[in-house]
């Protein structure tokens, strides 16, 4: 395989923050969120203003709820929640961790804690907390999950069970153990009922297969992908299966004028994944790399990208 050249360009950003990375605060400094797989410490990057004065009022009301009445499952949950989205991870997961003292029995304090254990890498206890989130759902209805950052139309498009499925799915893809990853993705697709989740979920079953080296099983699941979708919010995983398809060429993805940090993450790794198992390494490497020098370091495209490198670093 070519993986040379990826191999060095992530062994090269390592030991420094990228131009495209925000600076870190002095605090900040003295204690990163996460440390990227391949060694980098990560540290929370300058939010826009109007977006971070929001954000934090948010903040603090969830903390003021949680403060009235601490004990309150739904409160412990939009705290967490609140921290995290300020990129607090460390912060969420204390908290989380705290409201499962309280309620070990239930399934959405797992759920969430097991996201962030994601943000942070820590992926073998984000496979713990979701496969105990799974085992308490396991015969129960499932339910809608309330978003903390709507859609355009407010339309939650998740429930409970998509979500820990889904999260345990990314999990062991992440770690590179794809049969299980697979096993969590369909049964994630039984929760999937609309087109928006249908999307999420179908996305990585398809590269999930993929990586398996079952390509008409992983074309199998484009069957039902059409450009008449109706799509609420997750308009670049349906981009991204219309790609795998062959309805939108492969590059489109990529837009000329650069795309911001997130939309590099998450169309960046669609589009270097299909390049990677299509054989051309080179190139897959080189997105890759373009990817982690961004600062949208939370974003699954983004930690999937830094597991690519990292597994092909320990190969070497």
């Amino acid at each position: 395989m070519k993986l040379l050249a990826f191999t060095v360009l992530a062994i090269s950003l390592c030991p420094t923050i990228s131009a495209g990375q925000a600076r870190p605060t002095t605090t900040a400094l003295q204690r990163p969120e996460a440390v990227s797989l391949l060694g980098r410490p990560l540290f929370p990057p300058e939010l826009p203003k109007g977006q971070k004065e929001k954000l934090l009022e948010q903040y603090l009301a969830a903390k003021a709820d949680y403060d009235v009445d601490p004990a309150n499952p739904d409160r412990i949950i939009w705290f967490g929640r609140r921290a995290a989205y300020l990129w607090r991870y460390r912060e969420a997961i204390e908290i989380f961790s705290k409201g499962i003292e309280e309620h070990p029995a239930d399934p959405r304090l797992y759920r969430h804690r097991g996201h962030r254990y994601i943000t942070v890498r820590e992926f073998t206890k984000a496979i713990e907390d979701l496969r105990k989130a799974a085992e308490l759902t396991s015969g129960r209805p499932d339910e809608i999950e309330p978003d903390g950052q709507p859609n355009e139309k407010n339309i939650p498009t998740s429930t409970l069970n998509s979500n820990i499925w889904y999260h345990l799915g990314l999990a062991y893809y992440l770690r590179g153990e794809f049969s299980r990853a697979l096993e969590a993705y369909r049964e994630c697709m039984r929760f999937s009922t609309n087109d928006d989740m249908m999307c999420a979920t179908a996305d990585w079953l398809y590269m999930t297969l993929r990586r398996l080296d079952r390509p008409c099983e992983a074309t199998e699941i484009l069957t039902k992908i059409h450009d008449k979708m109706s799509i609420i919010e997750n308009f670049i995983y349906h981009k991204r299966l219309l790609m795998y398809k062959g309805v939108i060429p492969v590059d489109s993805l990529l837009s000329p004028e650069g795309l911001n940090d997130l939309d590099l993450a998450t169309q960046g790794y669609g589009v270097a994944n299909w390049k990677y198992y299509n054989g051309q390494h080179e190139r897959a490497g080189e997105l890759f790399g373009q990817i982690i020098e961004g600062s949208y370091w939370a974003a699954f495209g983004y930690i999937a990208a830094e597991a690519e490198l990292f597994r092909t670093q320990r190969k070497r």
